[in-house]
């Protein structure tokens, strides 16, 4: 079972915290189910809103398929953030060495920063202290005014509610498009949060939209986009002509036809194989392409415009 480590602070942000933590606790009901530890410095973790909180103490073991979360803690500026230990430090380092994934939510990019890993990367956290984020660490490639980034392995939100969008991203990553829009209905948040994020999920970029239909549309090329999904039974299953569903699916995702947005999810997710050692054949198969020629095409075209068919 993969494991979800959630690293606590003095001054947590409960909703940084609890974003995230139903997100894949939301997971679990749908045959995927995440391990989630809380992890501190010390057994009792006062919060930011005043709740105390009760973590554990001892280190777990991790394997590369686990995650850690550094969510982030009240306060003014990053300089005054709250002491972390360099055992905490040590173990973000050695997590991400060991091929692992770490991630931080609003201020937690403070303690990602200070192990190290932002160095060389893009990342972000909340907009009241970019500046300061970039200023403490100059390696660090700061990118503003998005909801989250991913850079090898490293990803980083803005903060507050933007760790909810983090954390179905990584869902949408490991597990396809279908089951992070599942759980973004059962928790009953809106999957249109646009990151204007090159490497955020599709989910979230192509549904800042209030047009039901090409939502239900939407929902099933998410469940089947490895499928051929002819026009006419897309346009059968909205209750709309062939033409009317173009038309409509156009203007609500500012020019896509349910065929780019198709290929669109396929290319994500073979990116995200190729990322984990898969071969290009391998990884074009099993988004559903008889062989990498339309993949190495779609890798090569700008974010917009070809329509072309996939084989």
């Amino acid at each position: 079972m993969t494991r979800v480590v959630f690293v606590l602070v003095p001054g947590v942000h409960l909703l940084d915290l609890a974003g995230p933590a139903q997100v894949f606790s939301t997971v679990g009901q749908f045959g995927r189910p995440y391990e989630l530890t809380y992890l501190a410095e010390d057994a009792r973790v006062p919060s930011a809103q005043g709740l105390p909180l009760l973590a554990e103490t001892e280190w777990p073991e991790l394997r590369a398929d686990d995650l850690l979360v550094v969510p982030g803690w009240s306060g003014p500026a990053l300089c005054d953030s709250p002491p972390i230990g360099e055992e905490v430090l040590r173990r973000l380092r050695a997590h991400h060495a060991a091929g692992g994934t770490v991630a931080s939510v609003c201020a937690g990019a403070e303690a990602l920063g200070r192990a190290g890993l932002l160095d060389g990367r893009r990342c972000t956290t909340h907009h009241d202290v970019q500046d300061e984020l970039a200023s403490r660490h100059p390696g660090a490639i700061v990118i503003r005014d998005v909801l989250f980034t991913t850079d090898d392995r490293v990803v980083t939100s803005a903060g507050i509610a933007s760790g909810i969008d983090l954390a179905l991203h990584l869902v949408a990553a490991r597990h396809g498009p279908a089951l992070a829009a599942r759980v973004a209905r059962e928790m009953v948040v809106h999957t249109r949060r646009n990151g204007h994020e090159p490497q955020s999920s599709a989910m979230l970029r192509h549904r800042a939209h209030l047009d039901d239909a090409v939502h239900r549309v939407q929902d099933l090329i998410d469940e089947r986009f490895t499928v051929p999904l002819p026009l006419a039974a897309l346009a059968s299953f909205a209750g709309v002509s062939a033409r009317t569903l173009t038309r409509r699916f156009g203007s609500a995702t500012q020019g896509l036809t349910p065929l780019r947005y198709q290929q669109t999810l396929r290319l994500e997710r073979a990116e995200h194989l190729l990322g984990h050692g898969a071969t290009m054949e391998s990884a074009a198969r099993e988004v559903g392409f008889e062989d990498a020629r339309m993949l190495r095409r779609l890798r090569g075209r700008p974010a917009a415009g070809d329509d072309s068919r996939p084989t």
